[in-house]
């Protein structure tokens, strides 16, 4: 799953500008949702939906920012993350004999609380549990199965790891280690939310636009790439006829 990402950026749907050719072959060798809703016009909401497969009226995060007015619902005062109670598709899927994957933007609880992906049936998490922490692509740390795991190299304002390289390694990673087994992994990729950094956006330098739209289609073309080396891992595993990727 991206982030932030207008469904008209992708040449499947028509796009003429961002290069997407992973995401393209992906379409033509399967569906397209052309009437599909998003559980709400904004983020943390509509991962809980997700997680939970519940109508935002049922659920407890009604929005992505906190706020003091008491004459608002308890689920935008107050931000809200699963609890104990929620069902997510991760422990489902554990049920099922799955081991489970969570590589990305979590957004659903923080560290200490019930949200957390371990607590919500992730065997492996990697990435941002605050969505907030997840707009730095050239952050100081992530965060793993429940430690801290500092990226020193961006120290003191240096931009030499890019977070979302280390998020599609991880998930390569994580295929071959659970190759022999049944594994359900979910990806929510950061990109290409703002802010607007790539490591490098040459692929459009001879297009007439802002920097930041260069950024912006550079993130969603870096993302694709990193599809594409999924694809192409699950074929040399031997495990693209048995693996649904959605």
């Amino acid at each position: 799953m991206s982030d932030d990402q207008g469904y008209a950026d992708l040449g499947c749907y028509d796009g003429p500008y961002v290069q997407t050719p992973h995401l393209d072959r992906m379409a033509a060798e399967g569906m397209r949702f052309t009437q599909v809703y998003a559980g709400s016009p904004v983020c943390a909401p509509t991962r809980n939906s997700l997680m939970t497969g519940l109508h935002t009226g049922h659920i407890t995060r009604r929005g992505n920012r906190a706020t003091n007015r008491p004459d608002l619902p308890f689920g935008q005062r107050k931000l809200v993350p699963l609890r104990d109670e929620d069902y997510t598709i991760g422990e489902m899927m554990q049920e099922a004999g799955y081991t489970t994957g969570m590589i990305g933007k979590w957004g659903l609880g923080n560290p200490g609380t019930t949200g957390t992906p371990d607590r919500q049936g992730f065997d492996h998490y990697f990435g941002y549990l605050d969505q907030v922490h997840a707009h730095d692509y050239y952050t100081t740390y992530l965060m793993r199965n429940g430690d801290t795991l500092a990226i020193p190299e961006n120290e003191n304002g240096q931009r030499r790891v890019y977070s979302h390289d280390l998020l599609a390694k991880d998930a390569l990673d994580f295929i071959k280690e659970h190759q022999k087994e049944p594994f359900f992994l979910y990806l929510p990729f950061t990109p290409p939310h703002g802010r607007y950094e790539v490591p490098d956006n040459s692929a459009y330098a001879g297009q007439d636009w802002p920097e930041q739209v260069k950024n912006y289609a550079a993130m969603i073309t870096r993302m694709d790439r990193d599809i594409g080396r999924i694809f192409e891992l699950l074929q040399e595993l031997g495990l693209d006829e048995q693996t649904i990727v959605f």
